[in-house]
Order: structure tokens, then sequence, then C-alpha cells
């Protein structure tokens, strides 16, 4: 890629909404194709007065990569060690609700465990839009012990978002078991959010609570199943994976075999 496509690139990231699809295009490709001008150009935007450019820098500097002809082949990360100090000092002075979400962002995909306490801080953050980041990067450390009891407040959260992705990283992504996270999942079986509830119960599937039994029989009677459903009946069972032809009727009928109870 030559400096001036990189410089096309960079100026492309800041067209448009935030969320639109054309700068998000231009930060994939300046994301997969990394090399050390790329690096350089988005480490001096961290420091520039347009916020959309310290957010945009971020988002870029947490998934540099070497351009790769190989399409599934793992990924060769660049720079994390020399991003994440960037990363830090930019949250550090930060104010802006967009920066602070990109930068908390890049932090978990940084996949640095020194990063946790600095995201942690952000947790209380009134704009749900940086929380939201907060369980999201949170949930890359969820084995982590002071990541999963941040996260168990954040199953509550007033965002319907950011209930998802802490009850997704706390049970479905985290391997911690223990009373309180059992019951924070627990809670969240009667989220009025579908998405919160299907996570909640394949959460508790991993931990084979029993108490989720009643609600996962509930789940099963649906007209469809539903992939999470059947994700968390399966563990539930202790299968290693959903068996390719169940259908809900075969879930009742094997969890009512394993746990000796009728629907």
């Amino acid at each position: 890629m030559t400096s001036s496509e990189i410089q096309r690139l960079f100026e492309q990231t800041l067209l448009g909404d935030y969320e639109d699809k054309e700068p998000w295009d231009a930060v994939s490709a300046l994301r997969s194709n990394g090399n050390r001008e790329i690096f350089e150009t988005a480490g001096s935007w961290l420091k520039e007065s347009n916020p959309l450019k310290r957010a945009r820098a971020a988002a870029i500097l947490a998934q540099l990569q070497a351009p790769s002809e190989e399409h599934m082949k793992e990924p060769e990360w660049l720079f994390r060690d020399e991003t994440f100090p960037l990363l830090v000092e930019l949250l550090e002075q930060e104010s802006n609700a967009t920066v602070l979400g990109s930068g908390i962002a890049a932090l978990g995909h940084l996949y640095n465990e020194a990063a946790i306490p600095v995201i942690v801080r952000y947790k209380d953050h009134p704009d749900q839009d940086v929380r939201f980041s907060v369980a999201f990067a949170l949930g890359n450390f969820p084995n982590e012990p002071l990541a999963a009891a941040t996260l168990i407040p954040l199953t509550r959260d007033e965002d319907s978002d950011v209930r998802d992705w802490a009850v997704f990283g706390l049970g479905v992504l985290g391997d911690i078991d223990s009373a309180e996270i059992r019951d924070a999942l627990l809670q969240r079986l009667l989220d009025p959010d579908e998405d919160v509830r299907e996570e909640a119960a394949v959460g508790l599937g991993k931990r084979q609570d029993l108490r989720l039994l009643p609600t996962l029989r509930r789940m099963l009677q649906a007209p469809e199943l539903k992939v999470r459903v059947a994700e968390a009946a399966s563990a539930m069972l202790g299968l290693a994976e959903d068996p390719a032809d169940w259908v809900a009727e075969d879930y009742k009928e094997a969890l009512d075999k394993k746990f000796d109870q009728t629907p």
C-alpha cells in the first residue's frame, strides 16, 4: 500500500457519521494492511484536537495486522506493545465519550491483562456507549477476577446492549463459577431483552445450574428452536456440541431423562 493510498484511507475514515459503512471500510483496510507508516500516522492522530480523529486512530491501532494473502490464516498482530501505552495515555486525558468508547474497546482488542484496571475505571460512566465498551473489553478477559467482578453489576445495567455483552462475557465466554455469578445470570432469565435471556441461559447451562431447567423447558416450547437455546440445553446435558439432527423435543426428552423430571 502506497503512502498516497494510506493517506486517502485515513481521510475516508472521517467521512459521514461515526457508524457509517464507508469510514469503517477504510478503518478495516488500514487495519488489515498494517505497517509502520499506518501505526505512526494513527499514533499522531491520537493527539489531534479533532475527537473523531482520536477515536478512529484508537480503532485502527487496536487491530493492526500484517497483510496476508491467506484468508483463514491467523493474523500477525503488529505494534501491540507500542500501542498499549499510547491508548492508556489517551484515556487518562480524554473526556469525549466517543473517544473513550473507542479507546476502551481498543484496549480489549490488545488482550493485555494490564488493561483491566484501566478499563474498570469507566464502569460507571454516564454514557451508555462507554459502558458498552467496558462490557465488551472486559469480555476479552472473562476469567480474570477483577474483570468478572466488574461484569456482574453491568449485567444489571439500564441499557440492554450493555447487559447483553456483560452476560455474554461473564456467562458464555467466562468459565469462572461462583454463587454470585450464577445468581447474576439467573436474574437475567427474566430480562425484557430476548438476547440477554438466551445468553444467561447459556451461561447457566455451562454451569449446569438446575435452577435453569424450568425456564429452559419453556424456551424449548417456542415455535422455533433458537440456536442459543439449543446451546444452553446441550451444555446442561453435558454435550460437547449441539447434535445436528436434534429438535426441541429431543432436548426435552434428554433433559427429562437426565434430571428425572417431567415437564
